[in-house]
């Protein structure tokens, strides 16, 4: 897995040239970072948050969907889990691979933004926040791009 914090684009920098639009390249690192970002909180996690993490992450799709996805193993996982109500054992939490995560928050952060957004009042109400530096990042990064949307919504800088 790629180190994600060297390829972050630094939220409110601009190359000097404010009348230049967003560069679609940097959104897309953007993404990118968040979903490696996703992958390594997934990674360092006890069981019982990964099941939770995995539970919000597949919570918005479908199953034609996650069929397609790491081989089927968000699929096995969604059956098994329960519908409407999904949950996801933590046995099956342990066999997720933090690249299928990868894949998973990747796909998720095209179809939902809101899913991934939501990460960032998922995190702070677990453990991981007092132990996990990728966790702190992923809440600041989201949080920054949620403050930045908003701003670009109603059409004025971000503070």
């Amino acid at each position: 897995m790629t180190h994600p914090i060297s390829s972050l684009p630094v939220p409110g920098s601009s190359s000097g040239n404010d009348a230049m639009p967003p560069d679609p390249a940097r959104s897309v690192t953007c993404e990118l970072s968040i979903a490696e970002l996703v992958g390594q909180v997934y990674e360092t996690a006890p069981a019982t948050e990964k099941s939770r993490l995995l539970e919000h992450l597949l919570r918005p799709l479908g199953v034609l969907a996650l069929v397609g996805l790491a081989g089927g193993i968000f699929a096995k996982i969604r059956f098994q889990g329960g519908w409407p109500d999904l949950h996801v054992r933590l046995e099956d939490a342990q066999r997720v691979q933090a690249s299928d995560v990868v894949t998973l928050a990747d796909y998720v952060g095209q179809m939902s933004t809101q899913a991934i957004d939501g990460l960032a009042q998922l995190l702070p109400m677990t453990p991981l926040m007092a132990s996990s530096a990728a966790a702190v990042l992923l809440v600041t990064l989201l949080m920054q791009r949620a403050r930045h949307r908003r701003a670009d919504d109603l059409n004025v800088e971000p503070n």
